[in-house]
C-alpha cells in the first residue's frame, strides 16, 4: 500500500461516544485521550464519551477532541506498523492534526493551539452575526458569481470547495441569506444553511486570525517528516514559517479541499492510491469519489478498520 494518503476531518464530525471501540480495545487510543485531559485542566475522555453533546460542540472544546481522536488513530497506526503515507492533509481544523502527525507541531502544543485558535474564532464574531450555508448543485464559478452579487448586504464569499457541486459559503448573516436566494435562482439542486456558531473561512475571522498569529509565533514549527498539503495553498510547504503564515491565512480564506485531493492523486503518478481518513465519523471519504471517481478510501476508527488497514 505504497500509493498511500491519509487525510483528516475538521469540525463537525465529533458526536459523544467516538472512537468508543478503539478506546476500549487499544490502551495507546485511550491513553491519548488522558494527555489531552492532562494538558487541557479537564477529562477530555469523559468529555467525549459522555458528552453533553452541547458542551463537546462549543468549538474550543471540539477542535481539541477531534484533533486527539484522530492523532490517537495515528499512534495506533504507527504501533501496528501501518504502511508510510506519501502525504497527509487535514480539512481545516484537520490541518492541525496533520502536522502534528507529521512531527511539525507536538501533541501539547496543537492542543492548546487549537484549544486558543477555537475560541479565538468564537470570539470573532457575536452569535447571530455570521453564517454558513452548504450550495448543492452549482459549479464553483457560479457559486463565486452569485457571492459577488450580494455584496451590498454584507460580506459573503465561497469557503470551503468540498468537491464538485459542494461548496461552502459564509459571512455576515443577511449576505449569506441573500445569496442563498440567488444561488436557488441560479439552479442549485440544495442549499442548506449549517448548524455553525462561528463562520470559519471568511473575512469576519480577521480578528481571530490576527490574535492566532501572534500565538503562532511563539509555537515551535520543526521541519516536516511527511508532505502536508495546506487547504489555503493546495499545496505542500517544508519550512515552518511558510506552514506557520498558511495556518494564518487559513481562517480567512477557502479550503480548496478539491484542490488539495487532486495535488495528492499526482504523487501516486497514474497508478491506483488509498486515501485513509483518521479521525471520527467518515466525511472525508465520502467526499473522496465525489472530486474523483477512481480514488478509494477508508475511515479508520473501528477495530475492523484499524486490522483492515494495517495487517
Amino acid at each position: 500500500m505504497s500509493n498511500l494518503a491519509v487525510v483528516f476531518p475538521g469540525q463537525g464530525s465529533q458526536s459523544v461516544g467516538m472512537l468508543s471501540e478503539l478506546i476500549s480495545a487499544y490502551p495507546v487510543v485511550k491513553d491519548t485521550f488522558t494527555e489531552a485531559g492532562e494538558v487541557l485542566g479537564y477529562d477530555l475522555l469523559d468529555l467525549t464519551q459522555n458528552g453533553p453533546a452541547e458542551e463537546l460542540n462549543k468549538t474550543f472544546r471540539t477542535q481539541p477532541a477531534i484533533l486527539t481522536a484522530s492523532y490517537a488513530i495515528w499512534k495506533l497506526y504507527q504501533e501496528k506498523h501501518g504502511a508510510e503515507p506519501l502525504a497527509l492533509a487535514g480539512h481545516s481544523l484537520g490541518e492541525y492534526s496533520a502536522l502534528t502527525c507529521a512531527g511539525v507541531l507536538s501533541f501539547e502544543e496543537a492542543l492548546r493551539l487549537v484549544e486558543f485558535r477555537g475560541r479565538a474564532m468564537q470570539d470573532a464574531v457575536p452569535l447571530g452575526v455570521g453564517a454558513m450555508s452548504a450550495v448543492i448543485g452549482l459549479s464553483d464559478d457560479a457559486v463565486r458569481e452569485n457571492c459577488e452579487k450580494v455584496k451590498d448586504a454584507g460580506s459573503v464569499q465561497p469557503a470551503n470547495f468540498n468537491c464538485p457541486g459542494q461548496v461552502v459559503i459564509a459571512g455576515d448573516t443577511a449576505a449569506v441569506e441573500k445569496a442563498e436566494e440567488f444561488m436557488k435562482e441560479a439552479g442549485a439542486k440544495k442549499v442548506v444553511r449549517l448548524a455553525v456558531s462561528v463562520p470559519s473561512h471568511c473575512p469576519l475571522m480577521k480578528p481571530a486570525a490576527d490574535k492566532l498569529k501572534e500565538k503562532l509565533l511563539s509555537a515551535n514549527f520543526s521541519a516536516p517528516k511527511f508532505r502536508v498539503f495546506n487547504n489555503v495553498d493546495a499545496r505542500a510547504e517544508s519550512d515552518p514559517e511558510k506552514i506557520r503564515d498558511a495556518l494564518v491565512r487559513q481562517l480567512c480564506n477557502p479550503v480548496r479541499w478539491t484542490e488539495t485531493v487532486l495535488e495528492i492523486k499526482k504523487l501516486f503518478g497514474g497508478e491506483e492510491g488509498t486515501f485513509l481518513e483518521f479521525g471520527p465519523g467518515k466525511v472525508l471519504t465520502g467526499l473522496l469519489r465525489r472530486i474523483d471517481r477512481s480514488l478509494k478510501g477508508t475511515a479508520v476508527n473501528t477495530d475492523e478498520t484499524v486490522k483492515e488497514v494495517t495487517e
